[in-house]
């Protein structure tokens, strides 16, 4: 007898009850002898009639049972998006309708390869790998034809009875059936019992079919609930992640609609402007940043217009706290999945103490030739001195004291700066470095912190440079603001390098070589280049001199060998 735990029908129980009625009178008759022979016989088929009418409806009740359970399973695989719980669900189901004594679930693999996901038994208790003892012929014959494959005794069944699977494994009741979504074959139900034969009938492969029909669309829904949900897993984890990338940029980003109201800011964007995002969200630019959202809402309407990006757009702000802030700030139009554009995505650096840094560094220019500075490597120049040998200029106005005891201070400076500007510009470009500004005059040396083999002779040229930039400045200032500069130009040995503690240091240049250059200039005239012996030893074929008298300096002993420039020799002739 096949297990069945649903409800049944009643109906074949007074069916039989009346032909046993039937049968009870008619032998009563028969002893009685009071009915005719015709009479009998009208008697017996109404028995007869009456008992194959129960066996009918004892069959329409299994029938009708089974339709129930499969309605009832198919309600119940239906219910459940669980693959695997759906798959036992099916598989406990199939084996107690069919009275199967296992029941294997087997679905393609991406490979296309019949991959065995539940193996259940009567018991409905999972079976073992090593139990799986089926037939591959069958499965197969159902993969290659897509048709149902029933046998009631496959050991002297004339298509499977040669198969060593069938003969090995014992194998006698089977019943394989194809799952199917769409004509796409996605599956098999194989189920067999290994004892008894004929366990299976007709009515119980029309019944798996229609069963598998609905099990397959379960299968598939099952499946597709499981992707959907490990891509929504991941939609989840890609926007935690974009979430914590957003939240961890440097720069301040704000994103805003086409009406510039915030729709999400970043925690560099609520820290610059001191707001949380659920004080910025839905809010307009206008208001949370006023002194800049006039200029900056121009240019957010100039990318929603072209739908292009603005890059590295500078603009400033005057904040409460923090003053004026020097922002860069990139636009890019903000697009859904559709490339429709539906905002703009802000992304704003402070760049306040860059270009301060950029000022500083220009200003350092003016000291230093840029050719020597982008060389410098900042790493490699340690706090403290080395000793070089470097051709040493100082150049002092002439006339200045006087000058500034008739003119304000303003105009003092405006003046000074002009004859200090020409004198710098001459030194940079011969590449020297401009040590320090002392009130009129200027320092610089050449053949350090690079080696310069013609240190002298680049001396020597930026001294004839700012002779020649003084007479230009003469061209177009006052006459009595005409001043000329007395310059010393020595060569020896210095203690170079960055001198000073961490909060201040200098690169400068210290040593006696430094003192004889400023006594040397403190003797030159107005317009006149004076040349150390040591100087001029380094260029004397290179250039037109005057010997003069030697210099008595204060700080020497000995006096002082000097050489007067005239100009350098034409080496072309």
């Amino acid at each position: 007898m096949k297990n069945n735990d649903l409800e049944k029908t009643t109906l074949s129980d007074p069916i039989h009850h009346l032909s046993q009625q039937v049968g009870k009178l008619l032998e009563q008759l028969i002893h009685l002898q009071t009915v005719s022979p015709e009479e009998m016989q009208s008697l017996s088929d109404l028995e007869k009639s009456l008992s194959e009418l129960g066996e009918k409806a004892k069959v329409l009740e299994e029938e009708h049972n089974k339709l129930l359970a499969l309605a009832n399973t198919t309600q119940a695989v239906n219910s459940s998006l669980r693959l695997d719980e759906v798959l036992c669900v099916v598989m406990d189901t199939i084996v107690r309708l069919t009275g199967a004594e296992r029941g294997f679930l087997m679905l393609m693999d991406p490979q296309g390869e019949m991959v065995t996901h539940i193996a259940r038994n009567w018991e409905q208790e999972s079976i073992q790998a090593q139990d799986y003892a089926i037939s591959r012929t069958i499965i197969d014959q159902v993969i290659r034809t897509g048709g149902t494959v029933l046998t009631t005794n496959a050991r002297q069944d004339a298509r499977f009875r040669r198969q060593e699977s069938i003969v090995t494994h014992n194998l006698r009741s089977i019943l394989c059936v194809p799952l199917r979504v769409k004509d796409e074959l996605i599956g098999v139900l194989y189920t067999d019992n290994r004892i008894r034969s004929g366990i299976f009938t007709a009515s119980d492969k029309e019944l798996l079919t229609a069963f598998a029909n609905q099990a397959a669309v379960a299968i598939e829904n099952a499946r597709l609930y499981e992707s959907i949900h490990a891509n929504l897993a991941e939609v989840v984890e890609l926007k935690d992640l974009m979430d914590n990338i957003f939240t961890s940029i440097g720069s301040a980003v704000i994103t805003v609609d086409l009406q510039a109201q915030v729709m999400q800011s970043n925690h560099a964007a609520e820290s610059l402007l001191g707001l949380s995002n659920n004080e910025m969200v839905g809010r307009n630019l206008a208001d949370l940043i006023p002194s800049l959202a006039r200029d900056l809402c121009l240019h957010i309407d100039e990318v929603i217009r072209t739908d292009r990006q603005i890059r590295d757009l500078d603009l400033s702000q005057r904040m409460p706290e923090l003053g004026q802030v020097e922002w860069r700030i990139h636009l890019s139009p903000l697009k859904d999945a559709d490339q429709t554009t539906r905002g703009v995505a802000i992304v704003m650096d402070d760049m306040t103490e860059r270009k301060k840094l950029e000022e500083q560094r220009r200003l350092l220019e003016r000291m230093v030739s840029p050719a020597v500075l982008q060389q410098l490597d900042p790493n490699s120049l340690l706090t403290g001195g080395t000793q070089s040998d470097i051709a040493i200029l100082f150049a002092d106005l002439r006339g200045f004291t006087q000058f500034g005891e008739r003119h304000t201070p303003q105009e003092l400076v405006s003046v000074l700066n002009q004859y200090l500007a020409a004198a710098a510009d001459a030194i940079l470009a011969e590449e020297g470095t401009v040590d320090k500004y002392l009130g009129d005059s200027v320092m610089a040396w050449f053949n350090a912190p690079l080696l310069q083999p013609d240190h002298t002779m680049r001396a020597v040229r930026a001294a004839l440079s700012i002779r020649r930039s003084v007479l230009a400045l003469h061209t177009r200032l006052p006459l009595e603001a005409h001043l000329s500069f007395g310059v010393g130009i020595h060569f020896g040995r210095a203690v170079l390098g960055l001198i000073g503690t961490e909060k201040r240091i200098d690169y400068t240049a210290i040593g006696d070589s430094v003192n004889t250059t400023k006594r040397i200039q403190e003797n030159a005239g107005a317009d006149q280049i004076l040349l150390s012996q040591d100087a001029y030893l380094q260029v004397k074929d290179l250039i037109q001199v005057k010997q003069i008298a030697p210099l008595l300096v204060k700080g020497k002993t000995e006096p002082i060998q000097v050489y007067e420039l005239h100009g350098l020799h034409d080496l072309n002739r």
